[in-house]
């Protein structure tokens, strides 16, 4: 059903009259998912003046893959002015300004990591999930290497955080996604990784055992693609968290999540 919120035109008023870039301030409300700016391979010029005018349409501004220039001058230029939230493990960071809340929309999402070297990826996904409104909990290095580390974390997930779906990011074999998958009775959004080596390596044996799963309920993302991964889970867990609240209240919930200021 698509959303009463949406609008097809693109900015036609940025500040400085960019043609660089056209965010689409708009994509929270009319998609469920908020634009994320990745910072890898602009400029930190251009990636700043993306950042102002999110923060002055939106109040918040989020971006993934930060360089260590660009870390910095979010750091220095925005002090004072926005409250700056960074994820060392995924260099991805928020802003908000003053009064701009996060948002709070009752999905549950875990997030599950093969290795710790696919944290980083992992990590991405549970930061979208978080600006989706989701709550998140994570679960890492519970690999098939050691298949009984996984047990009790699963149990958690399952029965006592209750989560609407999970994400399990893998490299190498890329086993853990099918594994969980043909174990639970909830959506499992499978996360290859660029670890590995040789042939097969950089996470294309593990797509490939993600795409060939016999375990049904497992979907799957690119390489690398924690924000894929984390707007897949988020708008399941949105949805979810929907029609919990109507079943209790006797009323649907609009769909799509929007924090404070937004």
């Amino acid at each position: 059903m698509m959303s009463s919120n949406w609008n097809m035109s693109v900015d036609s008023h940025s500040p400085d009259g960019n043609p660089a870039a056209q965010p689409d301030f708009q994509r929270q409300a009319r998609k469920g998912v908020p634009e994320v700016i990745i910072a890898e391979r602009k400029t930190a010029e251009q990636a700043l003046d993306i950042v102002r005018r999110f923060l002055e349409a939106t109040g918040r501004a989020i971006l993934s893959r930060v360089p260590p220039d660009l870390e910095a001058r979010l750091r220095s230029e925005f002090e004072g002015q926005a409250q700056l939230e960074w994820s060392p493990e995924a260099r991805a960071a928020v802003l908000r300004l003053p009064g701009t809340l996060p948002p709070q929309s009752g999905g549950r999402v875990g997030v599950i990591t093969a290795g710790t070297s696919d944290i980083p990826w992992a990590a991405e996904a549970a930061l979208l999930c978080r600006e989706m409104g989701c709550q998140v909990e994570t679960v890492y290095d519970v690999g098939v290497a050691g298949i009984h580390r996984l047990w009790e974390p699963l149990r958690f997930l399952l029965e006592e955080a209750q989560v609407d779906v999970l994400i399990v990011a893998a490299g190498m074999d890329g086993a853990l996604p099918s594994v969980i998958s043909g174990l639970v009775d909830v959506p499992v959004i499978g996360l290859p990784t660029s670890v590995g080596y040789g042939m097969g390596g950089k996470g294309k044996a593990a797509l490939l055992s993600m795409l060939q799963t016999c375990a049904p309920g497992l979907a799957v993302v690119n390489i690398d693609n924690g924000i894929g991964a984390g707007a897949i889970a988020g708008l399941i867990a949105n949805r979810v968290a929907n029609a919990r609240r109507g079943h209790a209240f006797g009323a649907p919930i609009p769909g799509g999540c929007q924090p404070g200021g937004i």
